[in-house]
């Protein structure tokens, strides 16, 4: 006869979850872990998805929050497990991605034993989180559960870290998982602010920077409305977490990485009014550069901060400023055939293959870093896609991110734009996608280098690269086989060396289902 497990606080952990709208888990648990892996053994409703790094779980629950727009939880193997994964919690902070980290920790009496895996987890976890809490009882894992999910939907997204010891996973309980709370709502835009940007926009050189929820449909028409009628120039920032692009929507331009292009494109602004963005900065310091981005003097107007609803406040701009209905078609994508391309296969002829061939509604993971710069202004005329973006410059995050977005949408088509020397970062999603036969394309562009610090190196002044540099630059000797790697994680994988056969691959792998690798050799 058998009897079933005493219920216990990482059952209670599971069903508060679950109670508030969590039902992902992405995971690589260790010891500390299992009475947590054992709860959610008895949910059927819940989601495991196991990630073989840590960067490849934190960076997955990222891709599918933005895309689900709700959050997932992580389970983290103590403090060092956490360690591993901050990178992409780093990125998920900077993109505003609402997140659940459940990490595991020594039971309480464990502690004075300084095991081997023992660390300062609230130490660890404190710069990559909005909110840190420590487990105190088993009895009130629930609460601190629904408490973290809240904090997490907080606009406009944040990153709650929960760590449970292992006694408390284990001990028995008899409290209920609290009921659904209603999601905390972004704050009203400000009246004074409001009266400020619109005052602003209609000065000669303004410019309407706008980012978060405000790069979605509505409120793309809204700030394009905006800017016909004031004459103001609509821009975002170089990265963000999710533009909707495509035929038929605004068309707006981004701030360049390079900061000589940058300047350029910001010379003539006189006011800079901020829907949610931030004001320009340079990615890094240069001798001899600014690291505002922006005219000396120029103002920045805040019309809404990230907290606050941006659409709200765009809509009351175009209101107050008399924007019409229809002012904004003349900056909507048309439709622009483009050819496949011919001959040598460069990035530009990736960036172009990919225009001409994606479906609709694709969603598009780009952390081509250098190499994929072609693509953001060609694919103002693909067909209509989400368009994610790696949004706090460490590298490692394209993979997991399509993973994530491909689990949140089952039903899109998703397309990575990978640079080759970022992907080994995080190279274990790949199995991750073939286990859970995600539709992801992942476009490798195979340079064997890593092609951005080439540039840098020549940004800062520090010359041409010696045979010392080089080696620390350079993905060769050997060269990475992307094909066999890809195959050797259950992806398939072809290889293209011409723009021909690049275009004959990509179209294959589009009609398909399931994973597939693209490795262009640029």
């Amino acid at each position: 006869m058998t009897h079933s497990p005493a219920r216990t606080g990482a059952d209670l952990l599971c069903e508060a979850l679950l109670a508030q709208g969590v039902d992902h888990c992405f995971a690589n648990p260790g010891t500390s872990e299992m009475h947590f892996v054992a709860a959610l053994d008895r949910q059927p409703r819940m989601r495991c998805v196991l990630g073989l790094s840590e960067g490849v779980v934190t960076g997955a629950a990222d891709g599918y929050a933005r895309m689900a727009e709700r959050p997932a939880s992580t389970l983290l193997h103590t403090g060092p497990g956490l360690a591993n994964g901050l990178a992409n919690l780093h990125n998920a902070r900077r993109a505003c991605t609402p997140m659940v980290n459940v990490v595991g920790d020594h039971a309480t009496h464990h502690a004075e034993h300084d095991a081997p895996l023992a660390s300062d987890i609230e130490s660890l976890a404190r710069p990559m989180s909005h909110w840190v809490a420590r487990s105190t009882s088993a009895a009130g894992l629930g609460e601190l559960a629904a408490q973290a999910v809240q904090e997490a939907a907080t606009p406009p997204g944040r990153i709650a870290t929960l760590i449970l010891p292992a006694d408390h996973a284990w001990s028995p309980v008899d409290v209920p998982a609290p009921p659904l709370r209603p999601r905390p709502q972004p704050l009203p835009p400000r009246e004074a602010a409001l009266a400020e940007a619109a005052a602003a926009l209609r000065q000669p050189g303004a410019v309407l920077m706008i980012a978060g929820r405000a790069l979605r449909d509505e409120g793309l028409t809204l700030a394009a409305r905006v800017c016909a009628t004031t004459g103001a120039r609509l821009l975002t920032q170089q990265a963000n977490a999710r533009i909707e692009r495509g035929l038929g929507r605004v068309m707006i331009d981004r701030v360049p990485y390079v900061v000589s292009q940058a300047l350029a494109t910001l010379k003539d602004t006189r006011c800079l009014v901020s829907v949610g963005a931030k004001a320009p900065v340079g990615f890094f310091a240069y001798p001899g550069k600014p690291s505002s981005m922006l005219p000396p003097g120029c103002p920045v107007v805040v019309a809404s901060t990230p907290e606050e609803d941006g659409v709200a406040a765009l809509r009351e701009l175009a209101a107050r400023c008399g924007a019409g209905a229809d002012a904004h078609r003349p900056m909507l994508a048309q439709r622009r055939d483009l050819p496949l391309p011919t001959g040598a296969l460069t990035a530009a002829a990736v960036a172009q293959a990919v225009v001409a061939l994606m479906p609709e509604q694709a969603i598009v993971c780009d952390e081509s870093v250098s190499s994929g710069r072609d693509f953001f202004p060609l694919s103002w005329h693909a067909a209509p896609h989400d368009y994610l973006q790696l949004t706090g410059g460490a590298i490692g995050l394209g993979l997991p991110l399509a993973t994530g977005a491909a689990i949140a949408a089952p039903q899109r088509k998703v397309i990575t734009l990978q640079a080759d020397g970022s992907a080994m970062y995080t190279l274990p999603a790949l199995w991750t996608q073939a286990r859970e036969r995600l539709d992801v394309v992942t476009v490798i562009f195979s340079n064997r280098r890593y092609a951005i610090l080439h540039g840098e190196y020549a940004q800062v002044g520090a010359g041409a690269p010696g045979a010392n540099a080089r080696r620390l630059f350079d993905l060769v000797d050997p060269a990475l086989d992307w094909v066999k790697l890809a195959q050797g994680l259950g992806v398939e994988a072809a290889r293209a060396d011409t723009a021909e056969r690049f275009g004959d691959v990509l179209a294959s792998a589009l009609k398909r289902s399931g994973p597939f690798l693209v490795e262009a050799v640029i």
